[in-house]
């Protein structure tokens, strides 16, 4: 799964002290023209003493965001379950002290303050980013009433509880009703924010500042009309893996030892992180060298776990390199979430998936696994790794199909918003679009609309920065080869620091100092486009398929 961080009252758990990205950019507090005569003749150390109010409150507000998250971490790996009626009220209160502080009135008196100050004067410099995000985050969240964030938040926890027996009971009726209630309050939630178009825009927002609906549409299309020929032609190939060998007995020990060594191999810090299982894996940021993932593991499919756990692990990465100094400030927070999918997949799919890692870890794979890999080459498990064939799971899919399973749900969620489809039609329709677009219909709801917790969460408008990720990790990756000039060579002897620290300076240390689109320019060079992601991929399937 994606970096899923446990925080409904936030979505994402963006701990800067405007609770996540705003809805419209540049939004500036109002004042009068007298306060604004003031404010311009005040002296800098006013300036500066409303800035270090500002910051404190915002950190302050962070340290509580990082409670919330412990107990979201407990509730989906450690809690007993019959703690979880406590743990609902638990998070709502929670969410309701960090709503407060999130709209709190100093806040806009701060704002107010700074917005014209010399402070705020360089929108890339410390104090500059700092002051844009934090104001176009409160300018967001002043607009949700603190009862409604409370039952969002409540919800978010009975419905994570009641997916997850749900999902191993294949009972979607068992969990239709707390769904139909959490579409309601997203309903809610849109309302409140206020929208142009469509609800599902303001939602989206959460996830990726300034994105809609219609950007969305654009970009699946696009590369649906990209990616349909490529994979028909891969289905004619008379070149196809033997994915048998995948399927073969793995100790859940041995995988876990393996995935551990290979954690810690690329960059990731069990000194400030933990690797735990859970049903649905995510990552989550409890605080200041306190990153944790988690994984499921499947003893007869050892990729499940591999795969998810690299997902995770970039993610991570990603946590581990913002600067600590910043931490709940916005220089210490990701700028999206489709930057953050980025490192997930640029970690999953575009290393964890080449030839070259696995020239330098395959050996030890058939140490690790000898009866399952013993007796297989190099060239049948690397083919087998990238087979590319419709699926029902998303979070296993080959990279060629994955953007459909995305496809498939980002229609979904906006149908069920605008009531276009009722939830208790969700199984049907959800069956309907796989036949559609993948030509396979699922067995079973929890091989189906059962499989993601997301809509459990209330993350409505988190799946296209999936596709999203998809497409910035590629056009990243392509820019670190360039610049590192043998990439490959270095992966095929197990040097994955300097990619790390290519990752770190180009990406990581900035935070929120940039927007996505400025972020993905500056590093690459060129605007965000889906040509990279169609060259890799044909770069590499071409010759396994010989199309």
């Amino acid at each position: 799964m994606a970096a899923y961080f446990c925080s409904e009252a936030s979505e994402i758990s963006n701990t800067n002290a405007g609770g996540g990205a705003g809805w419209k950019a540049g939004v500036q507090p109002i004042a009068s023209r007298a306060i604004l005569q003031t404010i311009a003749a005040m002296p800098t150390t006013a300036f500066t003493s409303a800035y270090d109010s500002l910051c404190h409150h915002v950190s302050q507000t962070a340290l509580l965001t990082s409670i919330e998250n412990v107990l979201c971490w407990d509730e989906r790996t450690q809690m007993p379950p019959e703690a979880g009626p406590y743990r609902a009220v638990q998070r709502s209160f929670l969410a309701g002290e960090i709503h407060r502080r999130r709209t709190d009135p100093r806040l806009g008196e701060w704002l107010a303050i700074l917005a014209d100050s010399p402070l705020a004067t360089d929108p890339y410099s410390d104090a500059g980013a700092t002051i844009r995000w934090i104001q176009r985050g409160y300018e967001k969240q002043k607009k949700l009433p603190q009862s409604l964030v409370e039952e969002l938040a409540e919800t978010a926890s009975q419905a994570e509880q009641v997916w997850s027996e749900a999902h191993k009971a294949n009972s979607f009726a068992t969990f239709q009703p707390l769904l139909e209630r959490m579409i309601e309050l997203k309903k809610q939630q849109a309302a409140a924010y206020g929208y142009n178009k469509t609800p599902y825009d303001p939602l989206l927002d959460d996830f990726e500042p300034d994105a809609t609906a219609d950007d969305i549409q654009i970009i699946l299309t696009d590369l649906a009309e990209e990616l349909v020929p490529l994979v028909r032609a891969i289905d004619r190939s008379a070149r196809q893996p033997d994915i048998n060998i995948l399927w073969q007995p793995c100790s859940i020990g041995a995988q876990d030892v393996f995935n551990r060594s290979i954690a810690e191999a690329i960059g990731y810090s069990f000194a400030a992180g933990r690797l735990d299982t859970t049903h649905h894996p995510f990552t989550v940021t409890l605080g200041p060298q306190d990153t944790r993932i988690t994984t499921r593991y499947d003893e007869h499919f050892m990729p499940s776990a591999l795969f998810s756990t690299l997902h995770e692990v970039g993610h991570a990465l990603y946590e581990q390199g913002l600067p600590d100094e910043h931490f709940g400030l916005p220089l210490g927070e990701f700028v999206s979430l489709g930057i953050h999918e980025s490192q997930s997949r640029l970690w999953e799919n575009l290393v964890g998936r080449s030839r070259p890692f696995w020239e330098y870890l395959f050996p030890a794979a058939q140490d690790a696994f000898p009866d399952a890999l013993g007796n297989e080459t190099l060239d049948s498990f690397y083919f087998a790794i990238n087979s590319v064939q419709p699926s029902f799971i998303r979070v296993e899919a080959d990279e060629v199909t994955y953007n459909l399973h995305i496809l498939i749900r980002f229609e979904l969620e906006q149908a069920m918003l605008t009531g276009d489809l009722v939830v208790a039609d969700l199984p049907g329709a959800w069956n309907e679009k796989y036949a559609a677009y993948l030509g396979i219909e699922p067995p079973n709801d929890s091989d189906g609309c059962l499989q993601d917790v997301h809509w459990a969460a209330g993350l409505i408008g988190y799946f296209p920065t999936y596709a999203l990720g998809n497409l910035y990790a590629a056009q990243f990756y392509a820019q670190a080869q360039a610049d590192l000039k043998d990439l490959g060579s270095l992966l095929s002897r197990g040097e994955f620091a300097p990619l790390l620290e290519w990752l770190r300076s180009n990406i990581y240390q900035h935070g929120q100092r940039y927007t996505a689109s400025e972020l993905v320019l500056r590093a690459t060079g060129r605007p965000l486009s889906h040509e990279a992601l169609l060259t890799s991929l044909r770069t590499k399937l071409g010759p396994l398929y010989s199309v």
